[in-house]
């Protein structure tokens, strides 16, 4: 009678506990590769209820075939690790050996496995290597060793950190990274610091129901939006450097006073889409509202804007922001028509490029007008 494997059990894998810095634990071991996906899983980047989820890319699937057709060779050799996330219920168990350097240790680590479990619900998560690890689950060989780099942690925002770090050396998609900074933990490059605080507002603004780009901006886990995700980033941190937004903007840390800047922000783009409304929502090739140089230089008005009311100890709400923006419906070109942006520049209306000569000209246009409309109305209120 042949005894049937239980589907709950603990592998046992010889290890290496490597320690950097105070804190950090990192454990090398090899496996052969087609037990991987009994604990692992690659998890991809997917949305729920507003909050992020994973942080993979889709498997290359051209990429995956050539490392099969490699590993189904003679004499194939892979030397690269592949990294791993574990969470608390893997464990490591010394040996009690001792090595000739202190920052190592031999052991065991201890990896439960249940075979019914859901991908979502596995210990281990693939941080790189997942197409390695693809072309060798579907290789025609009977196993393939690999090489292993973990480390263990409760918090899945150290787990994002790590595969943007890990992943900073390859073209790793803008949208991508944007996306998951808000919810990473841990140091990461300056660079990068200082794009988190604007990813965030770029998500409220993406899904708080009441903004007007609530699903318009085009991420990788929304690419029906209209907006591009770097075209909002740029705004923000024109305006967080110099702009209305910087009054909130804790210099410090990064970050500032979120809710405060969305009663800017949300106001303003509302007014934008009540007073453009036959260019609002429209995909970028048919409306340069929605494009890059649109949404810059709109952001400049709505600093300058913003910057006025302040002055005089106000904050403008919507109607306000109407107010302002009505008048210079006619001198924009959103879908149609011609863009008189000065005595000798006349440029069809899609010829404007999301470059920074062509949006110092279309924000220069919008400012002038809006402060040559704004002298005309003062002028005519002190006549009445």
């Amino acid at each position: 009678m042949t005894r049937r494997k239980p589907k709950q059990y603990e592998l046992r894998l010889p290890a290496m506990e490597i320690r950097q810095g105070k804190k950090r634990r990192l454990y090398t071991f090899a496996i052969d590769g087609k037990q991987l996906p009994l604990f692992t899983t690659v998890s991809r980047v997917r949305r729920d209820d507003r909050q992020i989820e994973g942080y993979q890319r889709p498997e290359v699937l051209a990429h995956v075939g050539a490392i099969r057709s490699y590993i189904e060779t003679e004499q194939p050799m892979i030397p690269n690790a592949i990294v791993i996330a574990f969470d608390t219920r893997v464990r490591f168990e010394p040996s009690g050996e001792t090595t000739d350097v202190s920052y190592v240790r031999p052991g065991v680590l201890v990896v439960p496995v249940d075979e019914d479990l859901d991908d979502a619900d596995k210990p281990g998560w693939i941080v790189d290597g997942q197409q390695r690890c693809a072309a060798v689950r579907e290789a025609d060989v009977p196993s393939f060793p690999l090489c292993v780099t973990a480390f263990i942690t409760a918090s899945e925002g150290e787990q994002r950190a790590q595969f943007i770090l890990v992943n900073s050396t390859k073209p790793l998609p803008k949208g991508l990274i944007y996306e998951l900074l808000p919810s990473t933990e841990g140091p990461l490059p300056p660079a990068l610091m200082r794009k988190r605080f604007p990813s965030f507002i770029v998500g409220r603004l993406n899904f708080d129901p009441d903004s007007p780009f609530c699903g318009l901006v085009q991420t990788p886990t929304n690419p029906e939006g209209v907006v591009k995700d770097n075209s909002l980033m740029r705004m923000l941190e024109n305006s967080l450097t110099d702009g209305a937004l910087y009054y909130y903007r804790d210099a410090e840390t990064g970050s500032g006073d979120i809710e405060e800047m969305l009663l800017i922000l949300k106001p303003f783009w509302n007014a934008v889409r009540k007073v453009f409304e036959d260019a609002w929502a429209l995909p970028p090739r048919r409306s340069r509202l929605m494009h890059g140089v649109g949404i810059a230089s709109l952001g400049y008005l709505m600093d300058t804007i913003t910057d006025e009311y302040i002055a005089r100890s106000t904050l403008p709400d919507e109607a306000d922001y109407v107010a302002e923006l009505e008048p210079l419906a006619e001198a924009c070109a959103w879908t149609t028509g011609y863009w008189h942006l000065g005595t000798d520049s006349l440029r069809r209306w899609n010829e404007l490029q999301n470059t920074p000569k062509d949006i110092q000209l279309l924000s220069g246009h919008l400012l002038r007008e809006h402060r040559r409309l704004a002298a005309a109305r003062r002028q005519q209120e002190r006549r009445a």
